[in-house]
C-alpha cells in the first residue's frame, strides 16, 4: 500500500493488465488522476472523448477512461463510491486567485502535484490535461450551472481500475478545500498484479 500524503502528488508505471486501487482512507478526500500512454507520451487521458463513447457525465463501475486517440485507457471495475468527476481541470494558482476569495500567495495545486510528479517521465506542465476527479461530487442544476460540493465518499471507499495498454499514471491527494469539504487526508494507492 502506498500512501500519497494530503496536498501531494506521485507519478508511477502501470503495465497493461494490472489493476490499480485508489482508496479514500478517511473520506471526504478527492484524487485527481492522469493517465499517459507509457509507449508514446503524446496520448493521454481525455475528458470529452470518455464522456463522448460513455454516453454519460457519471463515470463508474463498467465504463472505460478513453484517450485523445479513442483508445481505452482503463476499465472501472469496482466503484464503492459511485461519483466521481470528469468535468472540472485540476486546481492550479489560478483556481485560487480566481475562485476562492481568501486567497493570499502559494498555496498547493493539483496542477503543480501532477506536473512535478510527472517531470521524471519528462512531462510538461502543459501536457496535463483534465484530470478523472476520484470521489469528487460535482452537482449541476437544470440550468447547467455547476457547484462543487462534499465528497460522499466514506473511510474505505475505493476505485478499482484495470489498465488497458501500459500507462504512466500520476495521482493527487487533491489540494483544494471546496473539493474536500474544507479538510485535506491522505489518499492511499495499490497495484494489483
Amino acid at each position: 500500500m502506498q500512501v500519497i500524503k494530503k496536498q501531494s502528488g506521485a507519478a508511477f508505471k502501470l503495465k497493461k493488465g494490472q489493476k490499480l486501487k485508489v482508496i479514500d482512507a478517511e473520506g471526504e478526500q478527492v484524487s485527481d488522476m492522469v493517465l499517459f500512454n507509457a509507449k508514446d507520451r503524446r496520448e493521454k487521458i481525455s475528458s470529452g472523448k470518455t464522456l463522448d463513447f460513455e454516453e454519460s457525465v457519471l463515470i463508474s463501475s463498467g465504463h472505460f477512461l478513453w484517450s485523445n486517440r479513442s483508445n481505452k485507457m482503463a476499465e472501472i471495475l469496482e466503484d464503492t463510491n459511485g461519483r466521481n468527476d470528469f468535468l472540472l481541470a485540476p486546481c492550479s494558482p489560478e483556481t485560487f486567485k480566481v475562485m476562492y476569495d481568501d486567497y493570499d500567495g502559494y498555496h498547493p495545486s493539483c496542477f503543480e502535484n501532477l506536473y512535478t510528479s510527472l517531470e521524471e517521465f519528462e512531462i510538461q506542465p502543459d501536457d496535463i490535461p483534465t484530470a478523472f476527479n476520484i470521489f469528487m461530487n460535482v452537482q449541476f442544476d437544470e440550468k447547467g450551472k455547476i457547484s462543487v460540493e462534499p465528497p460522499l465518499s466514506k473511510a474505505g471507499d475505493y476505485v478499482l481500475f484495470e489498465a488497458k495498454m501500459d500507462l504512466i499514471v500520476a495521482l493527487t491527494a487533491c489540494s483544494a478545500e471546496d473539493s474536500n469539504n474544507g479538510s485535506f487526508k491522505p489518499i492511499h494507492y495499490e497495484i494489483v498484479k
